[in-house]
C-alpha cells in the first residue's frame, strides 16, 4: 500500500477509538496518513509519539466501478482471522492491537514498506522468486490445517453470507450473467464452494495482500474470512500467478514454477482430506476465477488488451465445460495459449 502525505484526523470517531482503546492519552496528537491500494476499506497509518499503527475501517460500498456493497461485519471477521493467525503463525500477520466491533474498525501493527514490500509489486516489476510462492503455500497450508476439524472455529466464522457477498456473487455469479453458455457450471461451483466447510478460509489470498517480509510472507486483508472450502484460497492465489504471465511474458517460466512451488509448499499440510479431492475442486475453480477477472465485478486492472481478454476466455470457457481433476492440466493449457498468442 502507498502513502499519501496528509495529516490530521479524518474523523473524530477515529480519534475517540484511539483514546478509548488507550492507544493515546486524551489530547495527545496523532498524525494520520491514508494508505491507498484497497477497495473495500479505508486504511491509515497513524503515527503516535514513537510508534506507528495501522487503523482499518470497512466501507459499506466498495470502491469499484460496478455496484458492489458488502456487510460491515466483515471487519470483525478480519479481526478474528488476524487474531487466529497470530496464534499459529505470528511472524506471518501484523500484530493485532485493538478492535471496536460497533464502529467496524481495528488497529494493528504498521509494517515498514521498505522491509515488507508488496508481493504484487515485485511480480509486476519482474521480481519472480518461486521460493516466495512456496513460502506463501506453506503458511496458507499451516493455517488451514490448524483450523480443520474444529467446530468452535467453524461456529466463530459462520460467515458464508459475507463470503457470498464479497466473493461468490461478484466473481462467479456476476460472470455467469455475462456467459450463459457456462452459467450452469458456474452456479454449480458456487453451490459446491459454499457447501464445503473444511477450514478457516482467508478469502483474498492475492499478491496485493501479501508482504514479503524478512521472516516470510505476511498476510493482510482477511475481510472475506469464513469457514469454507480451502480450494478457493489455493485457486485464488494460483490464478494471480497465471495472470501475471500476461504482464511479464519474459518471466513466464518463473511464474509457472511459482505456480508449482506454491502447491509444493501447501499440499504437505493437507491432513483433513485427500490431496486429490482438494486439488480437483481447485482445478475446477481456477478457470472460473480466470474468467471472473475479466468479466466479473472486479476485473484485474492490468489486463486491458482485448486480445488478452479473448485469450483468457478461450482457455477458461472450454475448461469450465470439460473440467480437469488436476492443476497441472490448467497450467499446461494456459502455457500453450500464451505461446500461441505470441
Amino acid at each position: 500500500m502507498d502513502m499519501t502525505n496528509t495529516s490530521g484526523s479524518p474523523d473524530p470517531a477515529l480519534d475517540l477509538f484511539l483514546v478509548e482503546k488507550m492507544l493515546v492519552s486524551p489530547g495527545e496528537q496523532a498524525r494520520w496518513q491514508p494508505l491507498t491500494g484497497g477497495v473495500s476499506s479505508d486504511i491509515w497509518r497513524v503515527d503516535i509519539a514513537e510508534r506507528s499503527l495501522c487503523v482499518k475501517r470497512a466501507l459499506a460500498r466498495l470502491k469499484v466501478a460496478a455496484e458492489w456493497s458488502a456487510p460491515l461485519s466483515r471487519n470483525a471477521y478480519e479481526w478474528a482471522w488476524i487474531t487466529f493467525a497470530a496464534r499459529h503463525c505470528p511472524a506471518n500477520v501484523p500484530k493485532p492491537i485493538a478492535h471496536d466491533d460497533g464502529a467496524g474498525l481495528f488497529a494493528m501493527s504498521f509494517l515498514d514498506p521498505q522491509r515488507h514490500p508488496v508481493w504484487k509489486q515485485q511480480l509486476m516489476d519482474g521480481m519472480v522468486v518461486p521460493d516466495t510462492a512456496k513460502a506463501v503455500g506453506d503458511v496458507l497450508g499451516r493455517l488451514h490445517s490448524a483450523s480443520a476439524g474444529r467446530p468452535e472455529i467453524a461456529a466463530a466464522f459462520d460467515a458464508i453470507d459475507n463470503f457470498f457477498a464479497l466473493r461468490l456473487e461478484p466473481y462467479l455469479v456476476a460472470t455467469a450473467s455475462r456467459h450463459p453458455e457456462v452459467a450452469s457450471q458456474l452456479f454449480k461451483l458456487v453451490a459446491r464452494t459454499a457447501g464445503t466447510p473444511r477450514v478457516l478460509v482467508h478469502g483474498d489470498v492475492s499478491p496485493k495482500n501479501i508482504l514479503v517480509g524478512p521472516s516470510g510472507p505476511v498476510f493482510l486483508d482477511a475481510e472475506c474470512a469464513c469457514y469454507g472450502d480451502p480450494a478457493f484460497d489455493l485457486a485464488f492465489c494460483l490464478n494471480h500467478l497465471m495472470l501475471k504471465c500476461l504482464i511479464q511474458p519474459a518471466r513466464k517460466e518463473l511464474l509457472l514454477k511459482s505456480f508449482e512451488a506454491m502447491q509444493t509448499g501447501y499440499f504437505p499440510h493437507v491432513d483433513w482430506e485427500s490431496r486429490s479431492s482438494l486439488e480437483l475442486r481447485a482445478a475446477h475453480l481456477l478457470p472460473a476465477l480466470l474468467l471472473a477477472r475479466v468479466d466479473g465485478k472486479s476485473p484485474v486492472e492490468y489486463v486491458t488488451d482485448e486480445r488478452q481478454r479473448a485469450m483468457i476466455r478461450s482457455v477458461a470457457i472450454p475448461m469450465l465445460k470439460s473440467p480437469t481433476a488436476n492443476l497441472f492440466d490448467v497450467m499446461r493449457a494456459w502455457d500453450i495459449a500464451i505461446e500461441i498468442e505470441r
